[in-house]
Order: C-alpha cells, then sequence, then structure tokens
C-alpha cells in the first residue's frame, strides 16, 4: 500500500521534471535558432570582451553563467520565434545601463556600446519596484525583452537588477547558496 506521502512527493518530483524539461526545451530552441542563424558576421562597435571567468568557478562570471536571460550571458540580440498562428516574430533582448526613460520609453546601452531605444506600452510588465517604471533610473542595470516589428522594438518586459538587487539586501537575502 502506497502512503499518502510518497504520492504527494512523487507529483513534485514529477512536476518538477515536468518544468526542467520545459526550461532546456526553450534553452534548445533559442540555442537551434542562434545556430541557425546566417552566418555572415555583422561588424561589431567595438571589440568583444573576454568571456574568461575573472576567477574559475566564480558565480554569475564567465561564458557559462545563465546571465540575466539565461541565454549564455548575452548582451543583446534579435531572434525569431513562430508564433501559434503560424506566423513569425521576432524577438530583441538586451541587457545594459538605462540611458534615458521615461513612461513612454527607455533607452539601454550594453557593455559593448549598443544602443537601442524601447517603446513602453501600458501592457509592458516592469519588474522594479512598488511603482513600477517610475522606480527604474537612469544608471540602472536592465534586462529587456521586447517585440520588433518594422523596425521598432517594443518592450514585453523590463526588468530591472539594480532594484531587485537593493530590495534583496533590504530584506536580508544573501547572494547565491549558503
Amino acid at each position: 500500500m502506497v502512503s499518502y506521502q510518497k504520492v504527494f512527493e512523487n507529483r513534485w518530483r514529477v512536476a518538477g521534471t515536468a518544468a526542467a524539461v520545459a526550461v532546456l526545451s526553450v534553452a534548445g530552441g533559442v540555442a537551434w535558432a542562434a545556430g541557425s542563424a546566417d552566418p555572415t558576421p555583422t561588424p561589431s562597435p567595438s571589440a568583444s570582451p573576454s568571456t574568461t571567468p575573472d576567477k574559475p568557478g566564480e558565480p554569475g562570471k564567465g561564458p557559462h553563467r545563465g546571465g540575466q536571460f539565461g541565454l549564455g550571458g548575452a548582451l543583446h540580440g534579435e531572434f525569431v520565434v513562430k508564433k501559434d498562428d503560424g506566423s513569425y516574430q521576432t524577438v530583441a533582448t538586451q541587457r545594459g545601463e538605462v540611458t534615458a526613460v521615461s513612461k513612454e520609453s527607455i533607452t539601454v546601452k550594453s557593455e559593448d556600446g549598443y544602443s537601442r531605444t524601447y517603446t513602453l506600452t501600458e501592457d509592458t510588465l516592469v519588474n522594479a519596484a512598488r511603482d513600477g517604471i517610475d522606480d527604474v533610473k537612469t544608471g540602472n542595470t536592465v534586462s529587456v525583452f521586447a517585440v520588433v516589428a518594422d523596425g521598432k522594438a517594443t518592450a514585453t518586459s523590463v526588468n530591472d537588477g539594480t532594484v531587485r538587487d537593493a530590495a534583496r539586501d533590504r530584506w536580508g537575502f544573501g547572494r547565491g547558496p549558503r
């Protein structure tokens, strides 16, 4: 006879496994999309920084870190995804410093010099503090996901790492495992 506790534990184990498979499937799809891109190199505004870790095994450093997007620490880029209706959509991502912000737009500059302005709408999800985009300040480090149409990038989400880290420190949550 199986105890209720064992059934309950197995249910969570199955749910965790399903979640892990979903995350890995998305990551694999992004990697496939990146590998299927046009191999013609495009000029970079400046030399790419080294991806060697400052200290081997240091969390958040080096080429194998998850980065803000879970895309291997990518600073910025675009990829195409297939929508439910069978059409295609271009998605842009960027991580960098806020150089300008208002209720209507945010401009982000990555450490390699790439800069882009994103339109904000009432549907843009802003992960900052209680006041949303009003809490995002010039100089903060953010991650942006956007939909690109006709050359215009409209942010779907803005994640303010500076505000998030300050809140974590204020509440006494340490960085990483204890």
